[in-house]
């Protein structure tokens, strides 16, 4: 019951600090970067294909007719370009579901489809996804998803506001990481000692994974300014507070959190059944098997990030293959550093994330005391 409690006032404390934080940010007023006014994007339907110039190869351009669905002009009818293009556009047939761009210049509406209206499609991908986690993970399932919801409340409520404000983004992402962290633990275990040694283990390893991070910027030359889109970055850097060169390294430290929760959580939570199993194992002992289950997980979760990372990459490295770069010229592109250093720092973290968990969840459950259980 006592533990309960305990579970209830710190997750009551942690939604109070969010919303605090919460309501702190509400009111930033955003630099207008694009003249956006009398733009709308609307639901739209495709009653009547007007004229249709699109090759075999799926190019070109077409006029439809389009029933709006949605917003002022709900109702009415209007003619539409749609260029079918592989981002843009859509290759429109009759009764089609498409989101268009709605402009009104002098009572008249000049209209274009955007894409296709894929929203309620991937929100029902969502809702399988949850319901998936859900029944295999019951009770377990649910706080994970609660969890997640939170972990992008902190991104998309903390975080991005925090940054535009002028803070630090490397502060931010450690203010996120450590907050979603104690929350997420806590909402999966509760307060107890194998959570306090999973949250400290996290936190630990991310924060190595991130001072590894800026080092290996630091000795190669590699900075926040030699990513994709900077020109973009930089206007948008000039025309508010945010600190661009920065943001590369931020996302390195929220995108380690995850593996490093993982491992950080099944380590502490493989000494505690152990502990349970046998309670008559020392912190020593303890520590090495820690050691012993984490040298496992090591390969794996290494493996893990620099897969998904070189996914990420793969575009570059079919030009790369494609073109037979040269090993000088692959070394030394920014692109490639940038995935070296997002998978080193990351599986760095990682393997950090095992001694650290092991050496406090050994000392936590070594302890004779039962105060936190």
């Amino acid at each position: 019951m006592r533990a309960k409690q305990i579970k209830g006032g710190c997750l009551l404390i942690a939604g109070i600090l969010f919303l605090l934080l919460f309501f702190s940010f509400r009111g930033i007023e955003k630099t207008k970067l694009l003249d956006t006014e009398g733009r709308v994007f609307e639901k739209a339907e495709v009653t009547k294909i007007v004229s249709d110039n699109v090759s075999t190869s799926g190019s070109g351009k077409q006029t439809v007719q389009l029933k709006l669905l949605s917003g002022k002009h709900k109702g009415k009818e209007a003619e539409a370009t749609s260029s079918s293009s592989y981002l843009f556009g859509a290759k429109c047939k009759k009764g089609m579901k498409v989101i268009a761009i709605v402009n009104e210049s002098r009572g008249e509406l000049v209209t274009s489809v955007y894409s296709v209206n894929r929203g309620p499609m991937i929100w029902l991908m969502v809702a399988i996804f949850v319901a998936i986690v859900i029944l295999v993970g019951g009770k377990k399932g649910i706080s994970s998803i609660l969890s997640l919801i939170f972990t992008m409340l902190c991104i998309f409520f903390l975080f991005l506001p925090m940054i535009y404000k002028g803070i630090s983004p490397i502060l931010a992402a450690i203010f996120v990481v450590i907050f979603t962290t104690v929350v997420t633990m806590c909402m999966v275990d509760g307060i107890t000692k194998k959570s306090i040694a999973a949250m400290a283990g996290t936190i630990i390893g991310v924060v190595f994974a991130g001072v590894f991070a800026l080092v290996f910027g630091r000795v190669t030359s590699i900075s926040g300014y030699n990513v994709p889109d900077i020109e973009s970055l930089v206007y948008v850097g000039e025309m508010t507070d945010i600190r661009i060169g920065e943001l590369l390294f931020a996302g390195i430290l929220i995108a380690a959190l995850g593996a490093v929760m993982d491992v950080g959580m099944s380590i502490a939570s493989t000494l505690n059944e152990l502990k349970e199993q046998n309670t008559k194992m020392t912190a020593k002992e303890l520590f090495q098997s820690g050691m012993n289950v984490g040298r496992d997980m090591m390969g794996t979760m290494t493996n893990t990030l620099i897969l998904a990372f070189t996914g990420g990459s793969i575009n570059t490295l079919v030009f790369i293959y494609a073109y037979h770069y040269e090993y000088q010229q692959v070394i030394n592109m920014y692109s490639v550093g940038i995935e070296i250093m997002q998978g080193l720092s990351s599986s760095l973290g990682v393997i950090l994330a095992v001694p650290f968990t092991s050496l406090i969840a050994a000392v936590l459950l070594g302890e004779k005391s039962t105060k936190i259980k």
